[in-house]
């Protein structure tokens, strides 16, 4: 089990989260049973790599100053909605002799032959799976081997997986993890002929429109030539 050490403040519940945020600080809270529950503060930049490398299924030593060292997991993120930029996080208590159920992430590695020799599309349906172990037993991810997708009849499902000993999956053992399917072909619309000469222009006078004009503009100058003498 990959193990890190995390180092965050106590936080004054005056200083408004914005203006932590604005320091380049995230607001956190710590709890779980059998714990007190404290609001935190932490780095920024100092969150974001440990997020990256430890995840939420990675046992982490979050030491708090004043109140000596905590055994936790990162229990859930908040993001702004337009920047993406951590807000807020929440630490939650883990007893090393008690079981906990999270999610470990799975990774695809390796080239599908199907994807490779015959076109197919990688289609990857679970990204994690839901366990429960001991603190001790987490990985910090499942990694498959799509090797053996030669064709598009073949799968990896829950079962195929290599599960560590001492982790229960809760998902069931025929659920899809992974398939290639077929290349989609693209669909070729062939528009039908058009009679050029059919298609009426705006403004434009039709064959042999221009020739009655032409006659009846002589009767309608006579007409009006009547009228005036009289």
């Amino acid at each position: 089990m990959d193990k890190v050490i995390f180092t965050a403040q106590t936080r004054d519940k005056a200083v408004k989260a914005k203006n932590l945020r604005k320091e380049h600080l995230i607001p956190a809270e710590y709890y779980g049973h059998g714990v007190k529950n404290m609001s935190l503060q932490m780095d920024y930049q100092a969150f974001r790599k440990l997020y990256k490398k430890a995840g939420s299924n990675t046992v982490i030593d979050l030491e708090i100053d004043g109140e000596g060292m905590k055994n936790v997991l990162i229990h859930n993120v908040s993001s702004h909605p337009v920047t993406d930029a951590y807000t807020h996080v929440e630490f939650i208590n883990v007893r090393m002799d008690e079981e906990v159920t999270t999610t470990i992430p799975i990774r695809l590695e390796g080239q599908a032959p199907a994807v490779k020799d015959l076109a197919g599309i990688l289609i990857q349906n679970l990204d994690g799976i839901e366990v429960t172990c001991l603190p001790k037993d987490l990985v910090h991810e499942i990694v498959v081997d799509i090797a053996g997708l030669v064709d598009f009849n073949s799968s990896i499902t829950v079962a195929d997986l290599k599960i560590p000993v001492g982790i229960t999956v809760l998902d069931e053992p025929d659920a899809s993890v992974a398939y290639v399917t077929e290349p989609q072909e693209e669909e070729v619309i062939v528009a039908e002929p058009v009679d050029v000469a059919s298609v009426e222009v705006p403004g434009e006078k039709k064959e042999g429109e221009e020739g009655a004009e032409a006659a009846a503009a002589p009767a309608e100058k006579a007409e009006k030539k009547e009228k005036k003498e009289a």
